[in-house]
């Protein structure tokens, strides 16, 4: 059995340099600024901190991809695939866990990566104009789910694990966004929601939407 890390490989390297500038403020008696990068170590702490997690056993569940708030649930056009679809975001602050995982079983058949701005997450428009990152999963039953990391304000990096013929588990990590950001799941229209705008979610462990076969 492999050991699950509980802080994200993704922060190892700013934890380290966190550390032994505070460590150095201390030992130099410099106390405020000491404080201030104890204080700094501490939010990076809880920032990468990266929990185990067991999905549900409900076999049709979309699984939430990230832990945050829902901040659209409706009909859309999904802007990748050119099709109607179900969208469903989730909307990630800088106190949430930012592993991405996969929503469902399937297979990875495409990648694409847009440049874009840097606008706050959580408003609509970020979803076509913010740099991005999407995923097509098309699962065994032939139903097709574009999973879509999106940078925020203060974003500045999106990290993408898989590529296409990949084959990925629901709740497998595939990705992390570092300080702030959004994914937007892009559902067949014959999905059922079982998420609302403002629910809160945690990867993995919500079901926020049904697959109808």
């Amino acid at each position: 059995m492999t050991l699950h890390p509980l802080i994200a490989r993704e922060g190892w390297p700013f934890l380290a340099i966190a550390f032994v500038v505070a460590l150095a403020l201390s030992f130099a008696g410099w106390w405020l600024l000491a404080v201030i990068a104890w204080l700094a170590f501490v939010f990076m702490l809880q920032f990468f901190r990266d929990p185990p997690r067991r999905p549900p056993g409900a076999p049709d569940a979309v699984l939430a991809p990230a832990d945050g708030r829902i901040v659209s649930v409706g009909p859309a056009r999904d802007p990748f695939l050119d099709r109607d679809a179900l969208k469903i975001s989730v909307f990630m602050n800088v106190f949430n866990v930012h592993s991405n995982r996969s929503p469902v079983d399937g297979n990875v058949r495409n990648v694409w990566y847009h440049r874009g701005s840097f606008f706050n997450a959580s408003l609509d428009k970020s979803s076509l104009e913010n740099e991005r990152n999407a995923l097509e999963l098309v699962t065994a039953s032939g139903a097709t789910v574009t999973c879509v990391q999106i940078a925020g304000l203060v974003a500045r990096r999106i990290l993408c694990y898989v590529k296409p013929g990949d084959r990925v588990a629901r709740g497998q990590r595939y990705g992390f966004i570092r300080f702030g950001s959004r994914v937007d799941l892009y559902l067949p229209p014959t999905a059922v929601p079982r998420a609302r705008v403002g629910d809160k979610v945690y990867a993995t462990e919500s079901i926020v939407a049904n697959l109808v076969r």
